[in-house]
């Protein structure tokens, strides 16, 4: 065999392995909720997308579903047991996992989005249970209790975050007065570093890493604040009061070209905040309570947020350097942002699936449909994947074809 030839096939090999071993993120790269599909259907049939298949035995839950080893893994609740599902691309069920008890106070259900690291999957239940899970053996590699292990207090929906997986650390905001942002050893579960943050309580939110040319930067909120943290080293650089009414702030901050914005509901709203250059500090550059959504995250596409609002229930688009309000939109009901082909999809609490332009001129719905399948409230992010749709709802788990 020629030596070109064993190099080929040892790259082929090193790149199946390297993208085995990559995390799974929440909202997508970046928790961007920015999705590609190849040939993405300029609209959809009269009827809605094309259902390809559904699975209705997930029990309570707002978690989205992920997507590795050409599997999806989705969590719910069934008797009040937190279960992982292990489907097919054609929906079929291969495996389940109970991996503890799962919130079932009010809203109950599981909350947090699992993450997929090759054969691990990393676990967080609503009472603060994170379990490494070995998807060959079943088994867990190793388990940590928040409220026991951190001297943390659950918060009063239960514990959300999606778990963030980078290199060999897995972060976590358990909202302890000395454990409050911690980084532990994803292998074993052994504290690589602890921040006592500003002693908050935890907050609902899935943070973001930045990865600065000095330097990577966690940022999260907790209770009234945003933090951001060197994730090498667990040091507090900043923090900024973001206070809402009832302390939930379950939106992923979005940043761009060395602007953040953080954002939440209650008619809290959004501030656009300015980096330094190394990440140490934080600057105001404007602020817009109109843009209050509680837990539907946005999208920033060509210099353009949109999402919608919480008290302001209307669809917004923002100018992501001026803070001004392009325009508002009731046409339908407020919800959930998502994105592919710089078209937005959109998931209403009344249950509305929509698709629109991104264009700051309007709102402008190309097509629209109803989520008929599932349970209770809708409240999961979707998920764009070869082409596919997946909307979770409640008990239901639903893919639509989205693409020619």
């Amino acid at each position: 065999m020629r030596l070109s030839s064993v190099i080929v096939i040892l790259f082929v090999c090193l790149s199946v392995v390297s993208n085995a071993q990559e995390a799974t993120k929440w909202r997508g790269v970046n928790s961007s909720g920015i999705y590609s599909v190849d040939k993405l259907l300029p609209q959809w049939p009269a009827d809605g997308p094309q259902i390809i298949w559904s699975f209705d035995k997930l029990g309570q839950g707002f978690s989205s579903p992920a997507f590795a080893n050409d599997k999806i893994y989705i969590n719910g609740m069934v008797e009040g047991q937190a279960i992982l599902f292990v489907l097919d691309q054609n929906g079929k069920e291969l495996q389940q996992f109970k991996y503890g008890k799962e919130f079932d106070a009010s809203y109950p259900g599981t909350r947090s989005t699992p993450t997929i690291v090759g054969d691990l999957a990393y676990l967080f239940t609503g009472h603060g249970i994170i379990t490494c899970l070995n998807l060959t053996s079943g088994k867990a590699v190793w388990e940590k209790d928040c409220l026991a292990n951190y001297d943390a207090t659950n918060i009063t929906w239960g514990y959300t975050e999606a778990l963030l997986v980078d290199g060999d650390k897995v972060f976590v905001t358990p909202g302890g007065k000395t454990n409050n942002v911690m980084a532990l050893n994803r292998m074993n579960g052994e504290t690589i570093w602890s921040c006592p943050g500003l002693g908050e309580l935890s907050a609902y939110s899935t943070p973001l890493l930045i990865k600065l040319p000095g330097r990577e930067l966690f940022v999260t909120h907790t209770h009234s604040h945003v933090l951001g943290i060197d994730a090498a080293t667990g040091k507090m650089l900043w923090n900024f009061g973001h206070p809402n009414q009832w302390a939930v702030h379950p939106n992923t901050p979005i940043y761009h070209d060395g602007g953040l914005f953080v954002f939440s509901g209650y008619g809290q709203g959004g501030e656009k905040l300015k980096l330094s250059a190394d990440g140490s500090s934080v600057t105001k550059e404007w602020e817009i309570t109109s843009f209050d959504s509680r837990m539907g995250g946005a999208v920033l596409i060509d210099g353009y947020l949109y999402g919608s609002g919480d008290k302001d229930r209307s669809w917004q688009c923002i100018d992501w350097k001026t803070g001004e309000q392009k325009y508002s939109s009731t046409e339908v009901g407020k919800g959930v942002t998502i994105a592919a082909n710089k078209k937005l999809i959109g998931y209403s609490e009344r249950g509305e699936l929509f698709m629109a332009d991104a264009n700051p001129s309007g709102l402008k719905v190309i097509s629209k449909t109803k989520v008929a399948l599932g349970s209770e409230q809708h409240w999961a992010h979707p998920v764009i994947t070869k082409g596919i749709l997946y909307v979770r709802h409640g008990n239901a788990l639903i893919a639509y074809k989205i693409s020619e």
